[in-house]
């Protein structure tokens, strides 16, 4: 063969990959998309300053232009199910993971391996939190969740170890609590806020979403009730959130507080604060707690034309390592894949117990898939009613089940 004729053959094979390739355009006469809109809820000063940061990074290296559009988070659901109906999504999508099988259930999204982008070097609990009908339609960046944050100080003075057990738990949130102050703080808000902070006590005790009255679910809500009935945890925990937890918690008003990762900037600002990090207690010695994945999953929607390929092209700029670990220490979320978050943990201290539960954490919707939402609630509900003395906890759950299974 002449190599004229073999640089004529290498040239037709490169053309034909590329038109075969998952990141090639639509249409090989559609001219490449230069600009994107992207929408997600990243609405606090901090995380939004972190997200722009990323955004604007991969905007550099792609040289495609992201139109950036931010929701509450309370409205950023509602407002992907409209776009979906009227086909009005915008190109990229950054949404809390629970919510990601309910969007894809409605035909809205495009696979990843469209782009190129596989499941591989992921923990598998993110992998199933992107995963619908065995496709991967969304992954995340980073990912969050709870663990126990305690006042060394305080802990120091009252001559309390930082807990690993239940039974430890109950016995330093006792020794921690009087003087006006409360030993632990916590969020049981009626809603997915609330249930999120349950999670890690039901599902390290064995309960399963798919029976919420079981013996290990009513177990594990009668004893976070007994935190409350005992006066280690102010009543007012069903109307704390998340944020005013830490308010508590900064204030002195709590020796510890079941909270996120993203909290540590806020209290890194509180100089004569000084606090320490270890993985939510669990019900017996040497198990290893089971949290909830939090975090948001970076999705294509299924727009049409050569936005598509250019949002592609975005999500696997902010899924590369150097963007992932921006992401992760500008804004406390943990690394996605476990080779990234070991080396993470290494570098950052206080974020190591958060590391170390990624690989036992699961994903919301791994179970239920987009019949999720409808069990929060009830369980939801479930921790309200016995948390205010309402129900009993097993009259609680069987409640919750009977609207769950509604």
């Amino acid at each position: 063969m002449s190599a004229a004729r073999r640089a004529l053959l290498l040239v037709a094979s490169a053309a034909l990959l590329t038109a075969c390739s998952p990141t090639a355009p639509p249409s090989s006469n559609a001219p490449a998309a230069t600009s994107i809109t992207e929408l997600d809820y990243y609405a606090d000063e901090q995380g939004s300053a972190a997200w722009q940061k990323v955004l604007d990074a991969c905007a550099a290296q792609t040289g495609i232009r992201i139109e950036r559009r931010t929701v509450p988070t309370a409205q950023m659901l509602p407002k992907i199910l409209q776009g979906a109906s009227s086909k009005t999504l915008p190109d990229l999508l950054f949404t809390d993971n629970p919510t990601l099988q309910q969007v894809a259930a409605t035909g809205a999204l495009t696979p990843l391996s469209d782009y190129g982008i596989s499941a591989d070097g992921y923990y598998p609990g993110i992998v199933k939190a992107g995963t619908y009908r065995d496709k991967l339609y969304g992954v995340a960046p980073g990912v969050n969740g709870l663990a126990l944050i305690y006042n060394k100080d305080l802990l120091t003075a009252a001559g309390v170890r930082p807990p690993s057990t239940w039974d430890e738990l109950t016995a330093a949130a006792a020794g921690l609590t009087g003087d006006g102050k409360y030993g632990l703080a916590f969020s049981a808000i009626p809603s997915e806020e609330g249930t999120w902070q349950f999670l890690p006590f039901f599902w390290s005790n064995g309960a399963e979403l798919s029976r919420l009255d079981s013996p290990q679910s009513t177990q594990a809500l009668a004893y976070v009730t007994g935190l409350v009935t005992s006066g280690s945890a102010s009543k007012s925990v069903v109307t704390w959130n998340q944020n005013d937890v830490a308010d508590q918690f900064v204030a002195g008003n709590a020796a510890m507080m079941v909270n996120g990762s993203w909290n540590l900037a806020r209290l890194d600002e509180q100089k004569s604060l000084h606090y320490g990090v270890v993985p939510i207690p669990v019900p017996k010695a040497g198990a290893k707690p089971v949290v909830a994945l939090g975090g948001e999953v970076g999705a294509v929607p299924v727009t049409g034309g050569p936005t598509q390929q250019a949002a592609g092209k975005v999500l696997t700029c902010v899924l590369a390592e150097p963007t992932m670990l921006q992401w992760s220490k500008a804004h406390a979320y943990v690394p996605s894949k476990t080779a990234v978050a070991a080396k993470f943990g290494a570098e950052q201290p206080a974020m190591r117990a958060f590391v170390d539960e990624v690989g036992s954490a699961r994903s919301r919707t791994a179970e239920l898939g987009e019949k999720y939402p409808k069990v929060s609630q009830a369980l939801a509900d479930a921790i309200q009613a016995s948390l205010t003395g309402k129900l009993p906890a097993d009259q609680a759950l069987k409640t919750a089940q009977q609207a769950a299974g509604s």
